[in-house]
């Protein structure tokens, strides 16, 4: 057998590992798309570095694009394999996707527009919307912690759940040849013990190989009581004091959730200032009403609060935005206000716009609440860059920046550390590192081998090998 990382390698998004079993069948785990990495993310997504064709399966971990949004281009390219995931993350899946082809089509017309004048050749999008149409059939949904078989009998699967977002999953993987079975787990997107609203990541059986993410793995995430405070003194400072706008970059799923359920905690607590709040993004209101259609993946504090409050992701003053002229007249209102646009990293969706609009003003402020590759806009915020180009223009950073990085659905190095703690380490052959920048997997590699896993390895892209 051999295993391949064709993405997520010694970098964050661009999940795709693909097994290749004795018998010549090829199962990949994920099919995802690079984000933020500049001038490099549109050549790394033009190719994936094997035969779409060759593929025979796929087993998604969950919805997020850097895990699945290079499927409809793997179905393009003429894969036509049976597609295992859980029920939410397919129905998660089927939005996230049809909304990634919109945007490139809407992205690509923008730019093409500009190109155009400049005599430049146009871009093409990497897939149309049938492209992620006709992925939805070939999804076959498998409930938590169930086996089941595939590829002949050879081969069976199971998920549990990771915690991160709903329906996230960590993928466990049974092979059989010539008598021997051997357990493969790819983590997933691990999430955070004891979430506000998921539960948490479960443990797992032994494994032989391991696939390991690694974003927060060399750093511990900040303690604070509460991040729903925190954002609740955003609010009032950018809204209240300085009658500005705090425009909030957010991933339509997770995410936007969780602060729709912060401000509906403070609306009950009758802490909430009477400014509006708009969630600009057609995809966060269907997130939004796939995560409560799934209330079986909430945890019990969430569970409890149903039984007091119908939907803990709605208060008076909630708006959310579909068309285009709704989301341009939001800009056009001068009055303080919340606004929650996707996506997370502000590389792309309305959110370019918001921040646009409101980085050249001293009252407003960009609230980033998770992860950003270092590369995206949302990450050169972050490191505190004066000025930053948005579709082609320059803009200075006058608004102020804030993070809250306590928000991240990502487990830190203790989470990783406590999901991997349900293993023998002298029973792993070998724990792969993806899905982290290069200076951290490293980091992590070293910890690792403190807590003897014998052998621990951080793949380049597009690296083989071979398993015994």
């Amino acid at each position: 057998m051999k295993i391949a990382f064709h993405g997520a390698a010694r970098t964050v998004t661009g999940s795709k590992h693909l097994l290749t079993l004795k018998n010549g069948k090829k199962i990949l785990f994920d099919c995802g798309m690079f984000q933020g990495l500049g001038d490099k993310t549109d050549e790394l997504n033009s190719q994936f570095g094997f035969d779409a064709k060759s593929v025979d399966f796929l087993l998604l971990s969950h919805a997020h694009i850097d895990h699945s949004g290079l499927i409809p281009k793997l179905v393009k390219e003429g894969f036509n394999g049976k597609i295992f995931c859980t029920p939410a993350t397919k129905d998660l899946t089927e939005i996230l996707l049809e909304d990634s082809a919109q945007i490139q089509r809407d992205d690509t017309k923008f730019i093409n527009k500009k190109r155009a004048k400049q005599g430049l050749p146009a871009y093409e999008p990497l897939y149309d919307l049938e492209n992620a149409k006709d992925v939805i059939p070939l999804m076959q949904t498998v409930e938590y912690d169930q086996w089941v078989s595939f590829c002949d009998n050879e081969a069976q699967v199971m998920f549990t759940d990771a915690g991160h977002i709903i329906g996230s999953a960590s993928v466990h993987l049974k092979v059989k040849d010539d008598g021997k079975e051997t357990v493969f787990t790819f983590s997933g997107d691990v999430g955070r013990y004891n979430d506000v609203i998921l539960r948490s990541p479960e443990t797992f059986l032994q494994s032989d190989y391991i696939i390991i993410e690694s974003t927060y793995g060399n750093s511990l995430h900040e303690k604070i009581a509460n991040p729903g405070d925190v954002l609740h003194d955003w609010i009032i400072k950018t809204c209240v004091n300085k009658k500005g706008k705090l425009v909030i970059p957010s991933f339509s799923v997770g995410r936007t959730q969780e602060l729709l359920y912060f401000l509906n905690q403070m609306f009950n607590e009758g802490r909430l200032p009477k400014v509006p709040v708009y969630v600009d993004s057609p995809l966060s209101y269907e997130a939004t009403q796939v995560v409560k259609s799934h209330p079986e993946n909430f945890n019990k504090t969430i569970k409890k609060l149903l039984e007091t409050d119908n939907d803990p992701f709605d208060f008076p003053g909630l708006n959310f935005t579909k068309s285009v002229d709704e989301s341009k007249a939001i800009n056009d209102n001068p009055q303080p206000m919340v606004i929650i646009s996707a996506s997370g990293m502000a590389d792309a969706g309305r959110i370019k716009h918001h921040i646009a609009n409101n980085i050249g003003d001293q009252k407003n402020t960009i609230l980033m609440v998770g992860f950003c590759e270092p590369h995206s806009l949302g990450g050169r915020l972050m490191n505190g860059a004066k000025e930053v180009r948005i579709y082609g223009e320059t803009f200075n950073v006058i608004a102020e920046v804030g993070s809250m990085r306590s928000m991240s659905a990502h487990g830190d190095y203790d989470d990783l550390c406590q999901f991997l703690a349900c293993q023998n380490p002298a029973l792993v052959k070998t724990l792969f590192i993806v899905h982290g920048e290069e200076a951290v997997q490293l980091d992590f590699q070293q910890r690792l081998l403190k807590k003897n896993f014998k052998d621990v390895i951080v793949p380049h892209l597009h690296e083989e090998f071979n398993l015994t």
